[in-house]
Formats: structure tokens, C-alpha cells, sequence
């Protein structure tokens, strides 16, 4: 049959780098419909921390990167049709010698995240749209008040908080995050500018990793620069940081 040689080409061509793929499949329909918005939304919300979809924004360093995955086989004329089929047995039947876990999803769900990928992966440009405002967030400066300065997390389960920057004042301040993403995150705070990576000096202070909530600490801080970051592994390489500058 047509469509099987084409879907155990694409399996051979993707191999390797699809055994810890964290989404799921179904027929995709084309177009703006409400399958690829509800399909990126679940992407973001399940697959962000894990894995790089460049028109999802989602920048995870876990699992494979999706956008490279396909982009061989597309490249070589197989079509996007199969790609759901494919990331659907990924997610039905997770390998177990993989870091994938057993996602929550119903069949839908599962569906709706594959038609999204299946139109997404290796695909030039941005979504537009409806399709183009899932996931984004308006990016405003954190300004510390009162002695407290409050960062929140992408609401949408992407590797990100909503403040990129923030400000403070030299002293005594208590660092606050809010947590409604449904993500295990936290926060953390260092000395220097090292964005993504690690750096060299000490962690000053962090919050616990959870889901949900909000959770603060408190630390004494002189003028400088800072960054804050998020201590679950990946996460910070995937793109969750911020620079704080504290003015004396």
C-alpha cells in the first residue's frame, strides 16, 4: 500500500530521533480550524519543556527537536500526511527505554496535538491568525514594589516567564513566583548576566518546583545585575530566564 511504504520511509528516515516524541496523531484537516488551535494550545501546554517547535515557540532540549526530525523526509518529498500517524504511535506507546512519560491526553486531545505538529513541523514562517496569538504573552517589566517584586510564569506551559526583565532596588526584596501553568517550575536567582547558562556564582535563593501556587523567598541584594531562571533541568536552556537589575 502507497501511504504504508511512505509512512515506514518517513519512520525510517525520522529513526532515532522520534523514540522520545512527546505528541500525538490524527488526520490532518488543513487550514485555520479549531483542531490546530486547540492542537497547539495542548502542544504548548504537554510537549513545551521536552521539545523545540520553532512556530509553537517552544525552545525544550529534552526530547528531539521536532523541526529537525521531519525536516530530512519532508525534504525529501514525503508528504506531512503521515507525520500524525507517526507521532500518534509515539504517544500511544511511549518506548520504554525512553525519558517520554504517558501523557494524560484523551484520543482527541492526542489527535488535535498531531494534526498541529503534522501542519507545523519544519514549516518556514509563523503562524498567523488566531492560530499566531496561541501560547504568546505579553512581555512587561517586572518592577519590584514595596520590597516585593512578583514574576509570573507563562500561563500556556511554554519555557518562559511572562517578564523577561525586572527591576529592583538594592536592599532587602522578596522575590515572588505565581505558578498557574500546570508546569513544574520555580525560580532562582544568581549574581551576573549569564543568561541560559549556568554561570559561576552561587544560587542566592529559590523557590520550590511545583505545578501550581505561589511561593516566595527573600534575599539581600546589592546593585548590580542579576539573573533568574528556572532550576528544573532544561528548562532554562529552553529559554526560562530573565535579567534583573537592581539600582542602588
Amino acid at each position: 500500500m502507497r501511504v504504508a511504504r511512505g509512512r515506514r520511509t518517513l519512520l525510517a528516515a525520522v529513526g532515532g530521533a522520534l523514540v522520545a516524541v512527546l505528541v500525538g496523531g490524527c488526520a490532518l484537516k488543513g487550514g485555520q480550524d479549531i483542531s490546530l488551535i486547540e492542537g497547539k494550545t495542548l502542544f504548548i501546554k504537554n510537549c513545551a519543556e521536552c521539545h523545540t517547535l520553532a512556530r509553537a515557540g517552544t525552545k525544550g532540549i529534552i526530547g528531539p527537536n521536532l523541526d529537525d526530525a521531519f525536516s530530512a523526509a519532508l525534504a525529501a518529498g514525503e508528504g506531512r500526511k503521515v507525520i500524525p500517524g507517526i507521532v500518534e504511535t509515539q504517544i500511544e506507546y511511549p518506548a520504554s527505554s525512553g525519558r517520554m512519560p504517558k501523557l494524560p491526553l484523551t484520543t482527541r486531545e492526542a489527535a488535535d496535538i498531531a494534526a498541529y505538529v503534522g501542519y507545523a513541523a519544519a514549516r518556514p514562517g509563523k503562524d498567523t491568525g488566531i492560530l499566531g496569538t496561541v501560547g504568546s504573552s505579553q512581555l512587561v517589566t517586572a518592577v519590584e514594589k514595596n520590597g516585593v517584586l512578583t514574576i509570573e510564569t507563562n500561563p500556556s506551559g511554554q519555557l518562559a516567564y511572562t517578564s523577561k526583565q525586572a527591576i529592583a532596588t538594592a536592599g532587602t526584596v522578596t522575590i515572588t513566583l505565581i505558578n498557574k501553568s500546570g508546569v513544574g517550575h520555580n525560580i532562582a536567582i544568581q549574581a551576573g548576566n549569564s543568561g541560559a547558562t549556568q554561570g559561576s556564582t552561587p544560587v542566592l535563593g529559590h523557590t520550590p518546583i511545583t505545578t501550581s501556587g505561589t511561593h516566595s523567598f527573600t534575599v539581600t541584594l546589592k546593585a548590580g545585575v542579576y539573573t533568574y531562571y528556572c532550576e528544573v533541568p532544561g528548562h532554562r536552556q529552553g529559554g526560562m530566564w530573565g535579567t534583573l537589575t537592581v539600582k542602588p
